[in-house]
């Protein structure tokens, strides 16, 4: 028998009886009951039909796997969202403990103090300056017009009374508007986040601020209420042009104090808040005006006024102010600054300080300097000047520390220290003649040399023997370093800081030509002892200082007097310096009616030019330069600072009773100087010109000398016969003084 046949080829087992009765038996589906019998079917292979006419019945096995592995898909839908819910609460809580980690330790977030204002007055009690972070004071909400908080509500937080310090519904009102737009064009802080971030953060524009500046805003509304929030909020806000707070503010743009803002004023402060340095009305008036009526807009939209306010609220002129300290007055608010600390120590609260400014002074200065320097300063090359008033006691006047503060900040009347040329020689003179010589002293004017170094007169002209008034009022290099050298460098130094310079002075033989450096304020105050009749003087600016309460603080003191310039001496320094503006380098300066006297200065290569000059009622210094100290176009003392000089000393005593110097009009002095000029020898011929090449160890090189205008031609007299002899002129050698002193100090 063959296996794995076919069954059709099988061999087939003979049947008997029943089994063979029963064997051909089969049940076709018509002999079934419908519905009938066992509903589960029987586990049997079906047989294959060879025809393949009969097609198989489908199992119901596949419904059931594709039911369960819908329901497994749904499930497992929910149990993934459930898992990442879990892990996105824990990144949440895990984000905010970090952020909570790197703020401010809990008893440190404290409302910070309010930085303090400086207010600075003049001697009128008109305010000059303001100084300090927040120049506002702080104001009351109920003081305040309903108005003007509710506008701040209707465009920076329409729901500030609603939300709990951060507010969904505005961020995500903001993130579809940003998204429609296409930019960030809303923001979604709440006034609570604003305060938070003025309070206790920076203005940087990270996700951690942002996150911090939530946190914050949770914990001021918890700590405080919304009215004590909205308060804190209009005091601490920024408004542009340096305002602090809604009071600052009010009175920069308008003038007033915020209680007494009208409704259109409120609507421009409340939308300053968005880009106070953009829509500042003194800048933008036309950016501050149309958000303004966005404000009204949205005020009207909130049901906060009506819309008929709101119409008759647009297009109202809103008068921006100058702002208060604008212009060359802010030079001496901050030199008060540095001042503050020395007189009250660390400021902690508001305060007033009273000082020695003269607004209307201030302004004519200002005028003076900007004014001169705009006509002349090409013509030049001069770029910057200065300016200090003063009067014979110190109090300080006015002050211009340069042309123009907006573009430079730098003090070129306290800070800056330049060389005063010629304008330092009144020092050198009262050592002469406190070392016994007079005005009428005759001194040789003559080409000089000191171990190669040869300084020359600014015209390269000599005049022979000259008195000490002419030599001062011409400005004659020789005499002036004749006499530097007869007297001794040293005391030269001794007398300039005995009189008020402070700064540090070289004690060589060039010092008689001014080239060591000073600032103009010590220089104008080293002149004082020559109008007041021989007192030192302290300048100062400040004369008290008060809290905004009233309480007094500093009261300067009233100095002692300190006699350093002897009477008979301070007349004699008097009458040469009158001659200097009579007939010397400043003839340009005059004061019609007044008596008044000075000195002018030139220093090397023309780099410096000065001019000081004081009568009775006030002290004047004027400098003009380049920052970078460069030469300018022979620029001298006697021309562009004069001129500045005059027209500002003229408007200075216009109204003012005529007073003399102390001291000027001693029983020697000459009437005027043509009258001693019978005296005078004629001047030589010019000498060759010279170049100093001064040799190893010899005195520094001087600088060009100063003065202005000169005597072109020396007055018509003839030679001095023989001179008078003068009791107090010391002797000289055979040789002159230049023998006499190439004798006793060059040997």
């Amino acid at each position: 028998m063959a296996w794995g046949r076919k069954k059709g080829g099988a061999r087939k087992e003979p049947l008997f009886g029943l089994p063979a009765a029963l064997a051909d038996l089969r049940l076709s589906p018509s002999d079934r009951v419908p519905g009938g019998g066992d509903n589960t079917p029987a586990k049997s292979k079906p047989k294959s039909n060879d025809s393949g006419s009969e097609k198989p019945r489908p199992s119901r096995s596949g419904s059931k796997r594709r039911s369960k592995s819908r329901g497994f898909g749904i499930g497992r839908l929910f149990y993934w969202t459930a898992v990442l819910g879990l892990w996105a609460g824990i990144a949440v809580i895990g984000v905010v403990v970090w952020v909570g980690a790197h703020l401010p330790p809990i008893q440190s977030l404290e409302i910070p103090k309010r930085p303090p204002t400086i207010q600075i007055v003049g001697i009128d009690g008109s305010v000059l300056a303001q100084r300090g972070e927040m120049a506002g004071a702080n104001i009351a909400l109920k003081d305040l017009p309903p108005y003007l908080p509710k506008a701040f509500i209707a465009i920076e937080d329409r729901r500030f009374y609603s939300h709990f310090g951060v507010d969904p519904l505005g961020i995500l009102r903001a993130a579809v508007t940003n998204v429609l737009h296409r930019g960030v064009s809303q923001g979604g802080s709440t006034l609570t986040q604003q305060l938070a971030k003025n309070l206790f953060l920076t203005q940087e524009r990270t996700m951690q601020r942002k996150l911090q500046e939530a946190e914050l805003a949770l914990w001021l509304e918890r700590k405080h209420s919304k009215d004590e929030i909205l308060e804190l909020y209009l005091n601490r806000v920024y408004f542009g042009s340096g305002a602090y707070g809604v009071e600052a503010a009010a009175q920069r743009y308008f003038g007033k104090s915020a209680k007494n803002v009208t409704l259109p004023e409120a609507a421009m402060l409340a939308g300053l808040v968005k880009s106070p340095s953009r829509l500042a009305p003194n800048r933008n008036p036309e950016g501050a005006e149309q958000r303004a009526q966005v404000v009204l807009a949205a005020m009207a939209d909130a049901k906060f006024i009506t819309e008929a306010q709101a119409k008759a609220s647009i297009g109202q002129p809103s008068i921006a102010v100058k702002p208060a300290g604008a212009g060359t007055v802010n030079y001496v608010a901050d030199w008060i600054g540095e001042v503050l600390d020395d007189l009250v120590g660390q400021i902690d609260q508001d305060i007033v300080v009273q000082t020695t400014i003269d607004p209307k002074l201030q302004n004519v200065a200002e005028a003076a300097v900007i004014d001169e320097l705009a006509a002349k300063s090409v013509k030049f090359n001069v770029s910057q000047g200065a300016l200090v008033a003063m009067t014979p006691d110190g109090a300080v006047r006015a002050m211009v520390g340069g042309r123009n503060y907006a573009e430079s900040q730098y003090n070129r009347a306290v800070t800056a220290k330049r060389q005063p040329g010629s304008s330092f020689k009144p020092f050198v003179y009262l050592t002469a003649v406190e070392s016994g010589l007079t005005p009428d002293t005759i001194r040789t004017d003559a080409p000089l040399d000191i171990k190669g170094w040869k300084p020359e007169n600014y015209t390269h002209e000599y005049f022979g023997s000259v008195t000490l008034t002419q030599a001062l009022a011409m400005s004659l290099n020789t005499v002036a370093v004749r006499l530097g050298v007869e007297v001794g460098a040293k005391n030269v130094v001794r007398t300039a800081h005995r009189l008020g310079i402070s700064s540090k002075l070289e004690p060589n033989v060039s010092i008689a030509l001014g080239t060591s450096e000073v600032s103009v304020i010590e220089l104008v105050g080293a002149y004082a002892p020559f109008a007041n009749g021989g007192y030192a003087v302290s300048p100062h600016v400040v004369t008290k200082i008060r809290t905004s309460s009233g309480k007094l603080l500093y009261d300067r003191p009233t100095e002692p007097p300190n006699q350093v310039i002897e009477p008979r001496y301070d007349a004699m320094m008097n009458s040469m310096m009158r001659e200097t503006l009579i007939s010397g380098t400043a003839r340009k300066a005059e004061i019609p009616g007044w008596t008044a006297a000075g000195k002018t200065g030139t220093s090397q290569d023309y780099r410096d030019a000065w001019f000081i000059g004081y009568t009775a009622k006030l002290v004047t210094g004027v400098w003009l330069g380049n920052d970078d100290n460069s030469p300018t176009k022979k620029a001298t003392g006697g021309g562009l600072p004069v001129e500045v000089w005059t027209r500002f000393m003229k408007a200075a005593h216009q109204g003012v009773p005529v007073a003399a110097i102390p001291n000027s009009q001693g029983s020697w002095a000459p009437a005027n100087l043509m009258q001693i000029s019978s005296q005078i020898s004629a001047p030589s011929a010019p000498a060759a010109p010279l170049q100093i090449q001064p040799p190893m160890q010899a005195p520094p090189p001087a600088p060009a000398p100063s003065g202005g205008g000169y005597y072109r031609q020396p007055p018509p007299t003839p030679a001095r016969a023989s001179a008078p002899p003068n009791p107090n002129a010391r002797p000289e050698a055979a040789a002159g003084l230049d023998g006499w002193l190439a004798d006793r100090l060059f040997r």
